[in-house]
């Protein structure tokens, strides 16, 4: 009796799990990646942001939640930011400390998102890249950059202890939205301009990037 009950639930579990399998549909590329420096932010301002837009159906990105065992760091850091359309980054006493959190940054410049920037307890005066010896120059002035360009960029400032917390997420969240249908009106006007591009058009673009192809070989 007791293995012909064991039995059955073994059927049972096998035949959710093919269920599953069948039903389920591969991971939504995420809109919204959640730059933050974990110890500052992760309990709160990132954390909560990351639930909040995940309950409207906004496919957050935040580390430690749409990271699994065995991922690579960067391969999924940097696939998530190429694949966002807006880039939240969560500023911090200890954002600059870290090395993740201006790669993220420089990332997300370079690939010309929009980003909004959050000024959690920390003016963007404040905010420096510091030189500690082990970061090439290279990488450093590519920092610096990316935060000159995150601090003249209207954002927004919140201050933990003493803030309205609902109408931060509101003001927060709104500006996420905002920025996502800038996003994808821009996207549409360049689909619809492509469309319509003449073929004397399309000649003249082609022949522009063959000639600059070739001007950036070697001789």
């Amino acid at each position: 009796m007791q293995r012909s009950s064991a039995a059955r639930i073994n059927d049972i579990s096998r035949h959710i799990l093919r269920e599953f399998r069948r039903r389920a549909q591969p991971s939504l590329p995420c809109n919204v990646f959640i730059n933050h420096r974990g110890v500052d932010t992760k309990r709160n301002v990132a954390g909560l942001l990351y639930h909040h837009l995940h309950r409207l159906g906004i496919c957050p990105f935040l580390d430690s939640k749409s990271m699994k065992p065995g991922d690579k760091l960067f391969d999924k850091i940097d696939t998530a930011i190429r694949q966002c359309k807006v880039g939240v980054a969560v500023f911090s006493p200890m954002y600059c400390d870290s090395y993740f959190c201006l790669h993220e940054l420089s990332l997300m410049m370079e690939s010309r998102k929009k980003v909004i920037p959050i000024f959690c307890d920390i003016k963007p005066s404040e905010l420096r890249v510091k030189n500690d010896g082990s970061c090439p120059a290279h990488e450093l002035d590519k920092f610096r950059r990316a935060l000159e360009e995150a601090k003249y960029t209207v954002g927004v400032t919140f201050d933990t202890s003493r803030g309205d917390w609902p109408e931060f997420l509101a003001r927060t969240t709104d500006a996420v939205i905002e920025n996502l249908i800038e996003v994808e009106e821009e996207s549409i006007i360049r689909k619809t301009n492509n469309l319509h591009r003449s073929p004397d058009q399309e000649s003249n673009i082609n022949s522009t990037r063959y000639k600059a192809k070739v001007a950036s070989q070697p001789a």
